[in-house]
């Protein structure tokens, strides 16, 4: 079946923009100081012969996406060479469709070969991984998504429903066997809030690296007019939410921190806290141990942990470890290993109760994840992969339209506030958290509502 609103891609750009951190960001064993974001442009048309352009923007974030041992520089090149050859396979993917079909027909149909023919040159001990690719081809599926709501003039979360859609859920998903759930007749908006919020509370990311008190500070941080430590950001932001970095191997000091980060937290107002121990677990009987005797000795900071997220390596189907005895104490949340709706359905069988979905996994995959979840019973987080500039957009947009369990993250306000700027001045309240939370009032028009046509940044002539 199609629909005179279906779309073909006939175009896209590709971009790299440098970015450099005020202070180290610490994931798992290593630590993030620059980062390269990609920017997609994505021209589409319709039958009729009407076209539009869409934007779509993504950090690579290669500690995250691909933690190793191996030196980051070749890392960072292989994803951006990655996203070259995916923008140029995008740009040829002969598929018509609203833009959710179209990302899921790439998803299914190419990516998979396309990553294979990718690492067929590589070693054995140098393979991009799958989480690598979905970061990659997330910039030109937002950017898709953002066009076909340009064209025709609409919000993109007004396109997620029967009348832009040839085929509805059920064509893209299954329920978990055994769940009283049907995806028959049902499209996205059914799963998705009709009337957000404008405003958002926003979690502060407390990084392992990060000065808690003046007594942490070495004297080599910036002198930017930014905070340098904990206490200073929640006095400046209004902080009323923290989500605290672990190591996940090295047990004294995880619970160390979380009790140092809980006893700044109490004395200023803050209301909760989460723990990510960035897949670097491999028995729950380690988190347990930490849960246990945080609830027996300070029950009220026990109790300020509104989830624990993805302590575990994110390769479910590769560590299918069961962590049920970790979700009966607090709410579990899958993050990495949420890699599409079949990786959250092994997670709910493994015990898993939550999902932290990441526009970075493409829009299209965090749409179905949601749908998937929601159907199921599972709550919702929206987490950070520290977007600046027009990735800042979409991935609060996603957390306004989910309804997660509280707020979104919001890391590049903290780690490269200037990168920014550009952004800021048309969208302030999104860029600056104010009162703990952040203002999405100034996205307004079609396809995100970025208003990129009042920015004024130089993207230099594409590299694809």
């Amino acid at each position: 079946m199609t629909r005179p609103t279906d779309i073909t891609i006939d175009a896209a750009r590709l971009y790299f923009l440098p970015v450099t951190t005020r202070v180290p960001l610490k994931f798992g064993s290593e630590s993030l100081t620059s980062v390269t974001c990609a920017r997609a442009a994505v021209r589409v048309s319709d039958a009729s012969g009407r076209s539009a352009e869409g934007w779509g923007e993504t950090p690579l974030s290669v500690q995250w996406v691909w933690p190793s041992s191996k030196p980051y520089e070749p890392r960072h090149e292989a994803l951006k060479q990655f996203c070259i050859a995916l923008t140029e396979a995008w740009a040829s993917f002969d598929h018509r469709g609203h833009a959710l079909e179209i990302g899921h027909a790439f998803e299914r149909h190419v990516l998979h070969d396309l990553l294979a023919r990718f690492n067929a040159s590589r070693a054995a001990d140098d393979q991009l991984p799958h989480l690598a690719a979905l970061l990659c081809m997330s910039v030109v599926d937002i950017a898709t998504h953002d066009a076909y709501g340009r064209l025709h003039d609409k919000p993109v979360y007004e396109t997620y429903r029967r009348e832009f859609l040839s085929h509805d859920l059920s064509h893209f998903l299954t329920p978990a066997e055994g769940a009283a759930v049907s995806f028959a007749g049902v499209c996205p908006d059914r799963f998705l809030l009709q009337n957000p919020a404008k405003t958002l509370r926003a979690w502060h990311l407390v990084g392992g690296l990060d000065a808690l008190t003046a007594g942490d500070l070495k004297g080599d941080e910036p002198d930017d007019g930014y905070p340098v430590t904990l206490e200073k950001w929640i006095e400046r932001d209004g902080l009323t939410c923290l989500k605290i970095k672990l190591r996940g191997n090295d047990g004294a000091w995880d619970e160390e921190r979380l009790r140092r980060v809980g006893a700044i937290a109490r004395a200023r107002g803050v209301d909760w806290l989460s723990v990510d121990f960035n897949c670097t677990v491999t028995d729950p009987d380690y988190v347990n141990a930490i849960l246990d005797r945080l609830r027996d000795t300070d029950p009220k900071l026990y109790g300020m942990i509104l989830y624990v997220e993805q302590p575990f390596p994110y390769e479910l189907r590769a560590h299918p470890i069961d962590v049920h005895s970790v979700s009966a104490r607090k709410p579990l949340f899958l993050d990495e290993s949420a890699h599409d709706w079949e990786h959250v359905r092994l997670g709910r069988a493994l015990g898993w109760t939550g999902v932290a979905l990441k526009t970075c996994k493409t829009q299209t995959g965090a749409l179905l994840s949601l749908c998937w979840a929601k159907a199921h019973g599972m709550p919702l987080m929206v987490q950070d992969l520290t977007n600046p500039m027009l990735a800042m957009i979409p991935h609060v947009q996603l957390a306004a339209h989910a309804g997660t369990i509280m707020g979104v993250e919001t890391n590049a306000c903290q780690f490269y506030p200037a990168a920014s700027d550009i952004e800021a001045h048309v969208h302030p309240g999104l860029y600056q958290r104010r009162g703990g939370c952040v203002d999405l009032s100034t996205i307004r028009g079609a396809g995100f509502g970025y208003r990129i046509e009042e920015m004024r940044r130089d993207l230099g002539t594409g590299v694809a």
